[in-house]
């Protein structure tokens, strides 16, 4: 299931590929529940080790740093042990279709590893 990858995207070709990697390791071991708020807002939801905010928001940083549409917010919640994460991401209209891909590569990755 590849993502829609916008002419807006910086990151070198030789690169997509690993970095599609560390999304689908992070959806595989920490996404827990991914929510459309609307065509151009997701949320989601994820569950880990000690350590799990600091590398959503690394990864979500380095993304942002070469697709700059994407608006990535990481807020975290309380949790008895490990972390929580809630990983809002907003992009604008024009890229609507790149964030419905990246929810569906989600949702899909995630729902794969835990069944």
């Amino acid at each position: 299931m590849p993502i829609a990858i916008p002419d807006a995207c910086t990151l070198p070709t030789a690169e997509r590929p690993l970095r599609l990697a560390e999304f689908d390791a992070l959806f595989a071991s920490a996404v827990r529940q991914v929510d459309t708020v609307g065509p151009t807002h997701a949320r989601l939801r994820l569950s880990g080790p000690a350590g799990l905010a600091a590398k959503v928001r690394d990864l979500t940083a380095r993304e942002t740093g070469c697709c700059s549409f994407f608006t990535f917010t990481t807020t975290e919640q309380p949790t008895s042990d490990g972390e929580a994460v809630v990983l809002d991401i907003e992009v604008p209209a024009a890229h609507a279709d790149v964030l419905a891909s990246l929810t569906r590569r989600a949702s899909a990755v995630s729902a794969a590893a835990t069944s």
